[in-house]
């Protein structure tokens, strides 16, 4: 159980944790040829799923521990090993870890998780594991900031590299366009 003092903070995670997973979606669709199209980045891809899982984290638990009465050790363990399963797969299905630092923070924040977690399910009445729950949450929400920030700001591009797609294709063509000379009307003797 969750002692009343926390839910204001638990919905803050909560409240925050949406909005930052709406605003990936738009970081994602700015960039959605390099993320997952045709011209894709494996890069790019590890950006948006690892920082989706880490948001989805955050939210779902911290949601769950405003249901009263509930026990939010067991939405901190099946989540914190849903997101280090997604983690782990992710890195090595791409072979990207490119920032070991943020990965070995990001498994080290699902451990601590998952073992709080663990705690708050055997002691169910001891509260004492919640303020650590709530940094974990604080530590998986900032790693997630991070990451979509970096998908963003186009990180996960190779430099040099162009996007690709309609839309980056029909900017090109505006950018490279001659600007259109008027047209001399019948008559007119043209410029003096």
């Amino acid at each position: 159980m969750v002692p009343s003092s926390y839910s204001p903070y638990f919905t803050t995670v909560a409240t925050a944790a949406a909005a930052l997973i709406g605003l990936l979606f738009v970081a994602v669709s700015l960039r959605d040829e390099t993320i997952f199209g045709g011209d894709a980045r494996p890069g790019g891809e590890a950006l948006a799923i690892t920082a989706f899982t880490g948001l989805v984290n955050s939210f779902t638990v911290a949601l769950l521990a405003l249901i009263p009465g509930a026990n939010v050790g067991i939405a901190a363990v099946v989540l914190a090993l849903v997101s280090l399963v997604s983690v782990v797969r992710l890195n090595s299905r791409l072979h990207v870890a490119r920032n070991g630092i943020v990965l070995a923070i990001t498994l080290a924040a699902y451990g601590a998780q998952l073992g709080y977690g663990i705690v708050l399910i055997l002691n169910s009445h001891d509260t004492g594991e919640i303020p650590s729950l709530a940094y974990i949450l604080f530590a998986t929400l900032v790693v997630a900031l991070q990451r979509a920030w970096s998908l963003l700001r186009g990180r996960h591009l190779l430099p040099g590299t162009t996007l690709g797609g309609p839309a980056a294709r029909a900017a090109s063509r505006i950018a490279s366009a001659q600007p259109e000379q008027p047209k001399e009307a019948p008559g007119d003797p043209g410029p003096a």
